[in-house]
């Protein structure tokens, strides 16, 4: 409940910032007319519904996603089937397999009737049938919230401030007028609230996955599952060249986890797996749920610049999960 609760104030602080900056941006212009006002809001409009509408087909098109029927993958079209009616979705998600070597999967699409989950080739060799399902309740949970309608809309926020910073601040510089400083002044600010409001992006993306971690057990798979699933693909992550992880630099936050911080993540994973087995049972969990996780600045820092939340904070929720269950 809490973490559905930040994701809404974050939504209502987005839209306050804003609501704020263009009122700013009006009177310091001497502007008071409806008309102003009501062409910043439809350029935000547009900005939203244009990736709405093609977002899909670049996702698609980048990703390289062949979507397959349940004659051709019988077993994972069956798992997207079944986490889909537990979760309450209108309809079974379209299922596809993404050509790329980077072992992970995603969710996206304009909603939830027009739905995608694809997995990339390596996934289903590495994982087990239940951290397959675990990892595929996170992605069914990302569609039931709404997600990417949600990141969407949040994200046109800062593409508006960086609008309002190129054309005031450096259109300041093409003008002769006398109150080409205000504009100056309107585009400094813009810029700074361009770095805030990312961050506050980022800070969203964060959430909602931990939100879809907590909807994946709330579709009953157990969190030692899915912090396995995480672990392994860590380790698979690891061991691909960089170039080949450079391919999905701006796709990376579709994705279970961030391939390009694998190495890192792998180094802090291992202190986890207590047994050394290549996995995160229910007993490691329960011993890391009584732990404290103290974060260096560097590793504080990483994770504010991230899609994704820290991963041992990350699993962490996870035993915090399992401790619950196991009461």
């Amino acid at each position: 409940m809490w973490l559905q609760l930040r994701l809404y104030l974050l939504v209502g602080l987005m839209f306050a910032i804003l609501y704020g900056i263009i009122m700013g941006v009006g009177y310091l212009l001497g502007i008071s007319g409806f008309t102003f006002y009501l062409l910043i809001i439809g350029v935000a409009i547009g900005f939203i519904l244009l990736q709405y509408m093609i977002g899909p087909a670049i996702v698609g098109w980048t990703m390289r996603i062949k979507y397959v029927t349940e004659q051709e993958q019988p077993r994972l079209y069956q798992m997207v089937a079944e986490l889909a009616q537990k979760a309450g979705l209108p309809k079974t998600p379209k299922v596809g397999i993404s050509q790329l070597q980077i072992p992970n999967a995603f969710a996206f699409g304009r909603m939830q009737r027009d739905a995608r989950v694809c997995v990339t080739k390596g996934i289903m060799d590495i994982l087990t049938e239940d951290e397959l399902k675990a990892v595929l309740g996170h992605e069914i949970s990302h569609i039931k919230h709404r997600d990417v309608m949600v990141i969407t809309m949040l994200s046109v926020i800062p593409m508006i401030c960086y609008m309002l910073y190129v054309t005031f601040f450096w259109g300041s510089f093409r003008s002769r007028d006398r109150d080409s400083g205000g504009a100056m002044i309107i585009g400094g600010v813009a810029l700074v609230m361009y770095f805030i409001t990312s961050l506050l992006v980022m800070y969203g993306s964060r959430i909602r996955e931990y939100y879809a971690d907590l909807g994946s057990t709330e579709l009953g798979n157990r969190p030692h599952h899915l912090a396995t699933a995480l672990y392994k693909l860590s380790l698979a992550s690891a061991r691909i060249p960089k170039h080949t992880l450079k391919q999905t630099e701006g796709m990376k936050a579709f994705f279970l986890n961030d391939p390009s911080k694998a190495l890192y993540e792998v180094r802090e994973l291992k202190d986890i797996d207590l047994d050394m087995s290549g996995t995160i049972d229910p007993d490691e969990l329960l011993a890391l749920s009584s732990k404290t996780i103290k974060l260096r600045t560097g590793d504080k820092l990483l994770e504010v610049l991230s899609t994704h939340p820290n991963m041992v904070k990350r699993v962490k929720h996870l035993a915090q999960l399992s401790f619950n269950t196991a009461e």
